[in-house]
């Protein structure tokens, strides 16, 4: 049984003659009376009456057409649902990103972009790195804004923007003095890093073996607040970005001058994966607002 003969059936159904569905079908008589035929064999039921040239739906046929209309009506309603959803004006785009993009660079983009599209809908997702990417390669979101750290051969990415990485020190802390520093300043200093979860663990990690030490890490946060905050507490040191939600009444960025320290953030989606209209047109704008 194919969509076809469904429809095929439902026009000689509602018309109860096999020439005229033909003509409104555009197919030949022949054709049709074959389709309908190979139809009531694989049902094994007749579904029609036929006298002379007339043919009449019968109890079967009634029954059958029945659940034939409602398959059709809930069929057209997915597909407008589809249609409705990947619209480029009105449609909805699921977007994964880390916590620590969703302090401004989110709202800003997002409020910039409805701004244009004010009838296009956000499903919004939080987590570290690694989950979002879990997440992609799940299809279980359209778009990720993600710290491009490692490769990935399943994942496809485009840098948007490069973040400085600062040490951040208690106001009350020796260094808070210095506007610039080396990393290796830092080297015997208790330091608060980020869990595993967090790539910024494994970037601090390679920045600091870059710069000749292993860190004496105390403490592991899950987000930049509360690593900030433990700073400022004077437990330790840290090294994150530049971000509102810093308190710099208790503690004080210092600008790193070797190595360089950075993260780059961009835009991801998994490869071959199918991009809808509206998904498209927003990995457009985020390129063009950046």
């Amino acid at each position: 049984m194919d969509w076809h003969q469904i429809i095929y059936f439902q026009s000689v159904a509602n018309v109860q003659h096999i020439t005229r569905a033909a003509k409104q079908l555009s197919i030949s008589q022949p054709a049709l009376s074959r389709s309908i035929s190979k139809l009531e064999d694989e049902l094994g039921v007749q579904l029609f009456d036929r006298k002379g040239r007339n043919i009449y739906l019968n109890r079967y046929g009634k029954m059958f057409l029945s659940r034939v209309e409602q398959s059709i009506k809930q069929i057209e309603i997915g597909k407008q649902e589809i249609w409705d959803d990947i619209h480029p004006d009105k449609g909805t785009i699921s977007l994964s990103f880390l916590p620590s993009l969703g302090i401004s660079l989110v709202p800003d983009l997002l409020s910039s972009y409805q701004q244009e599209h004010p009838n296009v809908k956000f499903q919004l997702s939080q987590a570290s790195n690694r989950q979002i990417l879990d997440q992609l390669k799940q299809r279980k979101t359209d778009l990720a804004l993600i710290s491009l750290y490692h490769e990935d051969e399943e994942i496809q990415c485009q840098p948007l923007i490069t973040e400085e990485l600062f040490v951040i020190v208690s106001i009350d802390h020796p260094l808070a003095s210095y506007h610039e520093i080396d990393l290796n300043m830092v080297r015997d200093e208790p330091f608060i890093s980020f869990k595993d979860v967090n790539e910024l663990q494994t970037i601090i990690l390679e920045l600091c073996k870059e710069a000749g030490f292993s860190p004496n890490v105390v403490f592991e946060g899950e987000d930049i607040g509360t690593v900030a905050g433990l700073v400022g507490a004077k437990l330790g040191v840290s090294l994150v970005p530049k971000l509102k939600v810093l308190d710099k009444t208790k503690i004080k960025l210092i600008r790193v001058t070797n190595p360089i320290c950075k993260r780059e953030i961009g835009v991801a989606w998994l490869k071959d994966s199918y991009i809808s209209p509206v998904v498209e047109r927003f990995v457009q704008y985020i390129q063009h607002f950046f």
